[in-house]
């Protein structure tokens, strides 16, 4: 077993006293967590990445109890995010426009079979799916395969490449049965991760499939890229 760092075991000893916790004591206690380091642990020295981690009451291997969707958090995720563009014609230069970092056809199509994957979100026109489409088994395991379900398969380019640059954020129940989901960085103010977490949480009620029975949010956890998880009382 890997030796747990002087950080991290300090760490546990103060979630521990926390087992549960409402939504802003959560908050409170993980934004704590770094400035409540005594000063000879070394503390984390970049902006942590928070997430929301969801268990649902749903089968996925059913396929009417899929749960997915995409949400503009109302304060963004903290990070502009990298956005890559199959199009062509007038397209191509209004999503450009846009903020697209990265637009194109064929080109791009070969540039990923090739390795680069330096992006965060895919999108695509429909006319550019047969291009596309022989991609799936390089972007679907990845999350970034273009989808009209998601929103990111569309003719009206210049809004959803402003939606992700704004920090639209994407979530799919994994097998499972959990959703995993940006919601913010640890440096956002309080109230900020807080209506970013009950906005997707309010988003994901919302998508209840109707044939999922009994409890619907089983568990829900708060966590930073390099601190364990806090579970959330909802």
């Amino acid at each position: 077993m890997a030796r747990q760092s002087k950080r991290i075991r300090h760490i546990q000893q103060v979630l521990e006293a926390t087992p549960s916790a409402d939504l802003p004591t959560a908050v409170d206690v993980l934004k704590g967590l770094e400035s409540g380091l005594p000063d000879k642990i070394r503390k984390c020295r970049f902006d942590q990445t928070v997430a929301l981690s969801v268990r649902l009451g749903v089968d996925p291997k059913q396929a009417d109890q899929i749960v997915r969707g995409s949400i503009v958090l109302p304060h963004g995720i903290g990070k502009s995010q990298r956005v890559l563009v199959f199009t062509q014609g007038d397209n191509a230069a209004i999503a450009t426009q846009a903020g697209a970092d990265f637009v194109g056809g064929k080109d791009l199509a070969d540039k990923i079979r090739g390795g680069f994957m330096d992006f965060d979100v895919a999108i695509a026109t429909p006319d550019m799916m047969g291009v596309v489409g022989p991609l799936g088994k390089i972007l679907g395991p990845r999350g970034l395969m273009p989808s009209p379900r998601a929103g990111t398969v569309t003719q009206d380019v210049a809004s959803t490449v402003r939606e992700y640059k704004a920090g639209k954020v994407e979530f799919r129940v994994d097998s499972g049965g959990n959703v995993h989901c940006v919601v913010g960085r640890l440096s956002f103010d309080k109230q900020k991760l807080i209506e970013n977490v009950e906005a997707l949480l309010k988003y994901i009620r919302s998508l209840k499939p109707s044939t999922s029975k009994g409890h619907y949010i089983r568990n829900v956890c708060l966590g930073a890229t390099m601190t364990p998880s806090i579970t959330v009382a909802v």
